[in-house]
């Protein structure tokens, strides 16, 4: 596929299933697209779809897997989309920062191919709104997932979630306690985390989570 695609040819990259429950279709919702009629459609279909793919095989199935529905908040952005966003203050990075991140197409300088999207647990928001406990979520992705980073926000408990072939290991937050959680090198980094997660929500979610991984394996 070229970067001007027909509509019949957008129409075939939206059916084009990256997963079991995940076609590419749900990456390419995007407020700043729909509101300001900027097209979020790839330059490069082929290099996004398997940027996408990546990360539903080794994130977001694993993720449904234990926790059930999870709900796509912002994950694709078409080069002109994320310009736009950045350049009006609409909370996008540039696009270099956004290579291999929210801009599936265009691999990263030093981490190559990546992709980002920013998720919200279903199940989770009513504890994360009476608790503000987004920690227990980070660590759990951090101890079990192959992630790259995680950024979480005020919202809903929604957090970036970012697929990289070459993971960085970084975790921060907009939400107290705001900064770094967690990055290589921090003593905390390769320490057990379990007893920050110690509860029946998240006990739960990880023998699902050991289940579907025995199964997959």
């Amino acid at each position: 596929m070229t970067r001007k695609l027909s509509y019949s040819a957008l129409e075939k990259l939206g059916r084009v299933r990256l997963s079991p429950n995940y076609f590419f279709r749900d990456f390419l919702y995007s407020e700043i697209s729909n509101y300001h009629g900027i097209p979020n459609i790839p330059h490069h279909p082929d290099v996004a779809v398997e940027a996408a793919t990546k990360f539903c095989e080794q994130l977001l199935e694993p993720l449904t897997a234990a926790f059930g529905k999870i709900s796509i908040r912002s994950a694709y952005r078409s080069p002109e989309v994320n310009q736009f966003g950045n350049e009006n203050g609409l909370n996008c990075a540039s696009n270099q920062a956004n290579y291999g991140a929210h801009i599936f197409d265009y691999p990263h300088p030093e981490t190559g191919l990546g992709a980002t999207c920013t998720l919200v647990v279903n199940s989770w928001v009513e504890e994360f709104e009476k608790t503000k406990n987004w920690p227990a979520m980070a660590w759990f992705i951090h101890d079990h997932l192959p992630y790259s980073h995680m950024w979480f926000y005020p919202q809903l408990g929604a957090f970036n979630l970012t697929w990289s072939e070459t993971p960085q290991r970084i975790i921060k937050s907009y939400v107290t306690p705001k900064g770094t959680l967690t990055k290589p090198g921090m003593d905390n980094h390769d320490t057990d985390h379990s007893t920050e997660y110690d509860t029946p929500y998240f006990r739960a979610a990880g023998e699902r989570l050991k289940a579907y991984l025995a199964v997959r394996s």
